[in-house]
């Protein structure tokens, strides 16, 4: 409760002073409605409890969009990130009054994935999701579908023909600039690993094809070993690491195509010097940030959080107009590579 945000970091967020912050919440005096705005975008930011009465006081004529938003691993930096990313490019639109109601699936099987997205579903005016590709999944987004409830599949391309649009990455260019990478960076031609998430993860998948398929035509000499799942989790990975680093002594790289890279960084701190072996992952954390700088990654792909979360809120007010969405599909962003000389 000592942290808990006060009218005074709002008002500081929101560049005014406490007194206006203080009217805007009890309503003692008018508040321009700009002025209101820009308070409640600051509520937001800094996560202040009263945001909920200052989203009330804005013009009741502006409609109100109501975004569920499905996303797994709670504790990950990531997907926390990811939700302080999708509430700031709501709380920025003029046009609706905008709200988002997240919700982490227990685990990443598909009935955990499912549950979430037929119950949220039911509360909101759309819904988008990270969710593993299962028939369960596909079931639950054809449901909502049928209600008048479109589905948005981010970062992994769940219920292809069935979901609205996708958003993020091109998983197999991501996979194939990976091997472009290590092939150039790794001193020597040697063997070289894999981790996927599961196999229910389709663009863990189109990174792996990507990867392989460049190594295969670009770069023979290297040798990809077979594939290691590692649930995305920071154990598993840091064990089969251990592991590969036992049995291959010509280990010249490892590419962590979906979570748990926290366990391939902490195995090489513990197992090898900086720069021995070549490791590329996903995301831009404190961790891999670190990692970055130690020389145990060489190259970060990271999301580019806030230009996913605005397009995703332009695709929920397209999908939600009287036109509605036109371009249904696939959209891609750019990732932002990370390497050591750019921290």
């Amino acid at each position: 409760m000592a942290n808990r945000p006060t009218i005074k970091d709002v008002a500081r967020a929101a560049g005014v002073s406490v007194t206006t912050v203080d009217r805007a919440i009890n309503g003692r005096l008018t508040v321009r409605e700009e002025t209101l705005r820009k308070i409640a975008e600051a509520a937001h930011r800094v996560g202040y409890h009263g945001k909920g009465v200052l989203n009330h006081k804005l013009d009741a004529s502006v409609p109100k969009r109501r975004l569920g938003l499905v996303l797994v691993k709670r504790r990950q930096e990531f997907y926390r990130n990811f939700a302080r990313e999708i509430e700031l490019a709501m709380a920025a639109r003029r046009d609706f009054r905008g709200e988002v109601v997240i919700r982490f699936a227990a685990s990443q099987s598909p009935d955990d994935f499912a549950h979430e997205i037929r119950t949220l579903g039911a509360e909101v005016d759309a819904l988008a999701c990270v969710a593993v590709n299962h028939r369960k999944v596909d079931e639950a987004v054809s449901e909502l579908q049928d209600n008048g409830v479109p589905v948005f599949a981010l970062l992994n391309d769940t219920a292809q023909g069935i979901r609205k649009t996708y958003l993020g990455l091109n998983n197999m260019k991501v996979g194939r600039s990976a091997a472009w990478f290590m092939t150039r960076i790794s001193r020597t031609p040697g063997k070289l690993a894999v981790f996927v998430g599961g196999n229910r993860w389709h663009g863990h998948d189109l990174r792996e094809v990507g990867f392989r398929s460049f190594i295969r035509a670009e770069a023979p000499a290297f040798t990809v070993l077979d594939t290691l799942v590692n649930l995305e989790t920071r154990q598993v990975t840091y064990e089969a690491t251990l592991d590969l680093l036992t049995r291959h002594s010509d280990l010249a790289g490892i590419y962590v195509a979906g979570g748990g890279m926290e366990g391939a960084i902490a195995a090489l701190r513990e197992a090898r010097p900086p720069n021995k072996v070549t490791l590329i992952v996903n995301e831009l954390t404190d961790e891999s940030r670190a990692a970055l700088a130690d020389g145990y990654v060489q190259m970060v792909n990271s999301t580019p959080l806030p230009e996913l979360c605005r397009d995703l809120v332009d695709t929920l007010a397209a999908a939600l107009s009287e036109d509605g969405l036109s371009d249904a599909g696939q959209r891609f962003l750019d990732p932002k590579v990370y390497l050591p000389e750019m921290l």
